[in-house]
């Protein structure tokens, strides 16, 4: 079987707007749910505690919100083109929490490039990302935007 080809770095100039990028699935098991109750220090029995949660309008436990965040985060590392050029994540806006994440669920990160500005030095610039969590069903789970700093390949290209 061949490998399939790795994709070329993307810097800031190669960057265009209303590009987008869809991630491989990532599938959120039991490990994730006690693994993020423990980091983030959220025991709330909505997370935590089976009985309770069945009670509950979900029926069932459901991950806290931020893991989310933290699961777009990742799936954006599918997208190896970025890695060598990206320096920073510089912010977290607008994120909407639109329905529960369960144990079992798969994950997909829709993310669609909708601007991009160039910092004053030059040499690097800012490239905002609609990101956009679907499950296995297609529903938005969660949704928001996310900024990205991101190298110049040339000073003078930009």
């Amino acid at each position: 079987m061949i490998p399939p080809p790795i994709p070329q770095a993307l810097y800031f100039e190669d960057v265009v707007e209303g590009r987008e990028y869809v991630s491989g699935p990532r599938v959120v098991i039991e490990h994730d749910l006690l693994s993020f109750t423990e980091i983030s220090g959220d025991r709330h029995p909505i997370h935590t505690d089976p009985d309770y949660a069945r009670e509950t309008v979900f029926g069932e436990r459901i991950l806290q919100g931020p893991f989310g965040i933290a699961v777009a985060l990742g799936l954006f590392g599918q997208f190896t083109e970025f890695t060598d050029a990206a320096i920073a994540l510089t912010d977290v806006s607008e994120w909407r929490f639109l329905a529960p994440v369960f144990v079992g669920d798969e994950l997909i990160l829709h993310m669609k490039i909708e601007g991009k500005r160039l910092v004053s030095a030059g040499d690097r610039g800012i490239v905002q990302r609609r990101m956009t969590l679907v499950n296995q069903h297609g529903k938005t789970v969660q949704q928001g935007a996310m900024g990205l700093m991101i190298r110049c390949r040339d000073r003078s290209a930009a």
